[in-house]
C-alpha cells in the first residue's frame, strides 16, 4: 500500500482486512467544524467511515463526531472516546492548543492520536495525514496570476486574504505558497504586511469564517475601491464576498477570485465567470490515508514506509513528523467534467441548474445549466 494508491471506490482498503483483524479497539474520528468548510459533513465524515468500514472495521468500533467550532467540545468528545476505551484518534484539531491538550491527554491513557488534515503545532502525533499544503498554496497563487491575465486586467491591485494563521498551521504554509509565487510576479504579499503598489494586504490574522471575511473584505474595499483581484484561501471565504459584489452590479470576468475545497457554491461561481479557479483536494484519498495509518496503530504495526511518504516540520518544536502527504490539483471551467465530476464529487445536476446569481443591472447573465453546457459538463 502506498499513499498512491488510493481509488475513488475505495478498493483498496479491502487489502487492509488482515490488518483488521489482527486489531481490536475503537477509532475515534473527531471533526473540527460545520462553518469553515461544507468539506467536513460533506466529505471527509462519509469518507472516513467508508473507507473504515470498507476495511472491515465494525461499525460498533467506529465513532465519527463534530466539535462545531467549540474548543470544550472537541476536548470533551476526545476524553469519551478515551473513556469509551478507543485505541486510535484520527483528529482534525480546531487550533494547536485544543490539540495539544488531547494529545496529551490521549497519551496518558495509550491511545494514539493522528493529526488529521491540520498539523498541531507543539503537539506529540506519531503521524500526520495531509496535503502539501506550501504547494496548495502555490497553486492559488499561480491560479490567481493566470487568471489576471485572463481576465485582462490590465492594471491589477490585488486583495490578499489569509485564513486564520493564529490558530491554523495550514493557514500559515497555504499563505507561504501564495506569497511566495505572488513575489516572485512583482507583488509584495504577505501576511500583515503593507503590500505595494499591486498589492494589498489583509491585515489581521485572518478567518476562515465566511461572514467575518466578507466584514473584512467590505472594510477593504471601502478604503481601496480599485481592487480589482482577491486571493481567497477557500471557497467558502469567496462566495459571500462575490454575492455581495454581485448585488453592486459585478460583472463575471473582471475580478478573479480564488479558493479550495472543491465546494459545489465554488464551481457555480467558476462556470458562472466570478472565481477563476479552486484547489481541489481529493478528500477521499485523505480519508482512506488516515483510515489505514489509524488501522496499522489499532494492531499495534508500522505503517509501510510506501505509505508515509514525507515528513512535516513542526515550526515550535523542529520534530520531523512522519507524514502522509497528498496532491492537490487546481480546477478550471475546461476540467471540472474530468475531475470532480468524474470522482463523484460534484455533482451535474446540482451543478447545472437553471438559476443565475443575482447580478444588479445585468438581466443577460447565462444560468448555470448554460454555463454547464458552454464546458461540456453533463
Amino acid at each position: 500500500m502506498s499513499a498512491s494508491s488510493f481509488n475513488s471506490n475505495y478498493t483498496t482498503m479491502a487489502n487492509l482486512k488482515a490488518i483488521v483483524a489482527a486489531g481490536s479497539g475503537g477509532i475515534g474520528v473527531i471533526l473540527p467544524d460545520e462553518v469553515s468548510s461544507n468539506r467536513y459533513v460533506d466529505f471527509d465524515a462519509p469518507n472516513l467511515t467508508t473507507a473504515l468500514t470498507d476495511a472491515g472495521l465494525p461499525a460498533s468500533d467506529l465513532n465519527v463526531q463534530n466539535a462545531l467550532g467549540v474548543d470544550a467540545n472537541e476536548i470533551s468528545i476526545a476524553q469519551g472516546d478515551i473513556a469509551a476505551g478507543d485505541k486510535v484518534l484520527i483528529m482534525d484539531p480546531l487550533d494547536s492548543t485544543t490539540g495539544v491538550t488531547i494529545e496529551k491527554a490521549a497519551a496518558k491513557a495509550g491511545v494514539q492520536v493522528i493529526d488529521y488534515d491540520r498539523l498541531t503545532v507543539g503537539g506529540s502525533a506519531p503521524y500526520y495525514v495531509s496535503f502539501n499544503n506550501v504547494a496548495v498554496g502555490q497553486l492559488i497563487g499561480r491560479g490567481e496570476l493566470a487568471c489576471i491575465k485572463a481576465y485582462k486586467i490590465k492594471k491589477p491591485l490585488v486583495y490578499v486574504m489569509n485564513g486564520s494563521t493564529t490558530t491554523d498551521n495550514n493557514a500559515v504554509l497555504f499563505a507561504q505558497g501564495y506569497d511566495a509565487v505572488l513575489n516572485k510576479a512583482g507583488y509584495k504579499a504577505s501576511v500583515g504586511g503593507k503590500g505595494n503598489a499591486k498589492t494589498i494586504n489583509e491585515t489581521g490574522t485572518g478567518t476562515w469564517t465566511p461572514s467575518q471575511a466578507l466584514t473584512d473584505f467590505q472594510g477593504a474595499y471601502s478604503q481601496n475601491p480599485k481592487i480589482n483581484a482577491v486571493v481567497t484561501p477557500n471557497d467558502e471565504n469567496a462566495a459571500p464576498i462575490i454575492a455581495f459584489l454581485q448585488k453592486k452590479g459585478l460583472k463575471p470576468y473582471t475580478m478573479p477570485f480564488t479558493g479550495q475545497d472543491a465546494t459545489l457554491t465554488g464551481f457555480q461561481n467558476i462556470i458562472s465567470g466570478y472565481q477563476c479557479g479552486t484547489v481541489y483536494k481529493p478528500i477521499w484519498k485523505e480519508a482512506q490515508a488516515a483510515a489505514a495509518i489509524a488501522l496499522y496503530l489499532r494492531a499495534g504495526k508500522t505503517p509501510p514506509s510506501t505509505l508515509v511518504n514525507g515528513t512535516t516540520k513542526d515550526p515550535t518544536t523542529g520534530r520531523a513528523v512522519p507524514s502522509v502527504l497528498l496532491t492537490a490539483t487546481w480546477v478550471t471551467p475546461k476540467l471540472i467534467e474530468s475531475t470532480v465530476i468524474h470522482d463523484g464529487v460534484i455533482n451535474a445536476v446540482s451543478l447545472c441548474t437553471k438559476v443565475r446569481p443575482a447580478v444588479a443591472g445585468d438581466k443577460k447573465i447565462p444560468t448555470y445549466a448554460q454555463d454547464c453546457k458552454k464546458y461540456r459538463i453533463h
